[in-house]
């Protein structure tokens, strides 16, 4: 519900009109989910002009302007614009991605692309499938409260923006890259809210909620070994370049680059409401490595070092040309996911790189470089971040925000290019636990629970009618 005072005037939501917002935001989600837009990183996969379609015509109303591109067949992206009333007045971008990564079914418990609503063990009704987490809950919840906006005769102050962008998950050149480069100004805004926050942290009482405001940068690479081909009866002496390529791997898995802390990582250790010894180790660049290597929970260790390590992750490798038993290889590349620290950069990784292989790999390896976009922040002295204040306000009235600085990487650096203020947020239920929700982020089971559908449906209003009301 909208309070009174942040309505401005605008007319109150009936407990009806709300639970019928939400069944809005779990159908339309139902329905991105079964159009099954993976992305597995070719220019052929991704079809996110299946979820483009759904969410055009659902947007699309009188008042509204819409613009659409399809850089790539079958990869549309689009741009919704309810234009605002004063030229003078701040903008805003409700920004979601329509593509999901792939899924092992063998993994998953039920359908990942059957977007069922399925009551789990403690009696709360869950949304399941690919993207029920990342990111297409936030999507769909930012389609009905811009629908439901425009429905019931809302005019913003300043511009409102939806923004439905394909190929985030394999790094936006389908995407909000290329409208960023090709259209600028159709995206272009002052604040932009998108992927992921809302997580709560602390008992109640003394509530902190996430809010995303800075992330690391990406520098993917591409390690090309060479070698010298010959058969494969005869490997003793041979210059095998997959035993080369094996070699890269293992050094960089046992690479160990040093911690490093950024203006955030106070603020997030210390909303956690640990102990003072493991929050002075989580504080401590000389003890942090020591305290992570003895952690039993695979998802807080891995979170805490890349909050605060430039991190390397072998995850590809390739034979160049058809490979076959029998013939001992001369070309493998090797794709490497490098997330990096602000501060680390071009010269950085490649010095990163050199220390991890030893001058002995690194002079036979060939580097290419895939993506390489720098850590990215927005600052929290803005009237959006106020908005959010209040609007969480409402249902936790003693919930603060907690600005965190992520290991991934949104679309949101790509809007911080063009100047506008990036903060991904939400507004997810207290029941979940901030480890356990960290590992469905493209793992099995992915799904998300109806009462977090509501509360992030309710967000979006609350901050869009406080900001542009």
């Amino acid at each position: 519900m909208v309070s009174d005072t942040m309505c401005n005037g605008f007319e109150r939501e009936t407990a009806a009109m709300v639970s019928d917002v939400t069944q809005d935001t779990v159908e339309l989600l139902q329905t991105l989910i079964r159009n099954e837009c993976v992305n597995d990183g070719t220019a052929e996969s991704g079809h996110e002009t299946r979820n483009a379609d759904v969410l055009q015509t659902y947007v699309e109303r009188s008042g509204v302007d819409i613009e659409r591109w399809e850089p790539t067949p079958g990869r549309a992206s689009f741009v919704a614009r309810l234009p605002g009333t004063d030229p003078d007045a701040p903008s805003l971008c409700l920004m979601g991605h329509t593509d999901v990564v792939p899924v092992n079914v063998d993994g998953w418990s039920n359908d990942p692309f059957g977007g069922e609503l399925i009551r789990n063990a403690d009696g709360y009704d869950e949304v399941w499938g690919r993207g029920a987490v990342d990111m297409l809950n936030l999507t769909s919840s930012m389609a009905v409260v811009f629908r439901s906006l425009v429905d019931r005769g809302f005019r913003p102050k300043g511009d409102l923006l939806y923004f439905a962008v394909a190929d985030e998950e394999a790094g936006s050149a389908h995407g909000a890259r290329w409208v960023a480069d090709e259209h600028p100004d159709a995206i272009r805004c002052d604040y932009v809210l998108t992927e992921n926050g809302g997580l709560h942290y602390g008992p109640e009482g003394h509530r902190t909620i996430s809010v995303n405001v800075g992330e690391k940068g990406v520098a993917w690479r591409r390690i090309r070994v060479r070698g010298t081909p010959g058969h494969g009866s005869m490997p003793f002496g041979s210059d095998n370049a997959l035993v080369t390529a094996a070699k890269v791997v293992s050094r960089l898995a046992d690479y160990r680059p040093p911690p490093r802390f950024h203006e955030l990582w106070r603020g997030q250790v210390e909303a956690l409401g640990f102990d003072d010894e493991m929050t002075a180790a989580l504080l401590d660049e000389d003890a942090i490595d020591d305290l992570l290597d003895d952690l039993p929970h695979a998802g807080a260790k891995g979170h805490f070092h890349a909050c605060t390590h430039t991190t390397f992750a072998p995850n590809v490798v390739s034979t160049v040309g058809r490979p076959k038993t029998n013939v001992i290889p001369d070309v493998v590349d090797l794709d490497i996911d490098i997330r990096t620290m602000p501060g680390d950069h071009t010269d950085e990784v490649a010095a990163h790189l050199r220390t991890a292989l030893g001058d002995d790999l690194y002079d036979r390896i060939e580097i290419e470089i895939l993506m390489d976009d720098p850590a990215s922040m927005s600052r929290i002295d803005t009237p959006l971040w106020d908005s959010l204040q209040r609007a969480i306000g409402v249902p936790f009235p003693d919930a603060r925000l907690n600005p965190q600085f992520i290991g991934g990487f949104t679309d949101s650096r790509v809007f911080r290019e063009l100047g506008a203020v990036a903060y991904g947020a939400g507004l997810f239920s207290p029941m979940i636990d901030p480890a356990d929700f960290g590992l469905r982020f493209h793992g099995h089971d992915e799904r998300i629970d109806v009462e977090s559908l509501r509360l992030t449906t309710e967000l979006w209003e609350r901050v869009v009618l406080d900001l542009l009301g």
